[in-house]
């Protein structure tokens, strides 16, 4: 068994038999989407290794119903302390549509230049809605 880092509230550990692979959104989507059973917006960020294995799995912030604030600070101190190798972030919309707001892609935005001083890659951006989501690589924000 395989230990990956589930850091939310507290410090919790959950055992895989093998490290989970993140080879495109709908694989991020559908290991974090247990996750997202909450009436309130959470940031959350995969630490990944040089082989796009999970490695650790951080709430950076919990906002309320439609709002949520996330600074790269945080984000990047994360994935320092984690050694990520790359990141890949995701929240949801409990609205359940996933279709970003202007404030999603500016925060993208702002991750991607701050990973690219750090030479951490910001991988995708991916938002959960209601039995779907939205990479903001594939809408080529990234």
């Amino acid at each position: 068994m395989i230990k990956i880092k589930i850091l939310q509230l507290r410090e919790e550990f959950k055992e895989y038999d093998v490290r989970p692979l993140v080879s495109s959104p709908i694989k991020v989507y559908e290991l974090l989407k247990p996750m997202f059973l909450s009436d309130k917006e959470s940031f959350l960020m995969l630490s990944l290794n040089t082989k796009n294995g999970v490695t650790a799995i951080r709430t950076i912030s919990i906002g309320s119903l439609n709002a949520n604030i996330v600074h790269p600070r945080e984000v990047f101190k994360a994935a320092l302390f984690d050694s990520a190798a790359s990141i890949i972030v995701a929240h949801n919309h409990p609205s359940g549509d996933p279709t970003p707001s202007k404030e999603d892609i500016d925060i993208t935005k702002k991750l991607l230049e701050a990973g690219n001083l750090l030479g951490i890659t910001l991988l995708d951006h991916v938002i959960v809605g209601d039995g779907r989501h939205f990479s903001m690589k594939e809408a080529g924000h990234i």
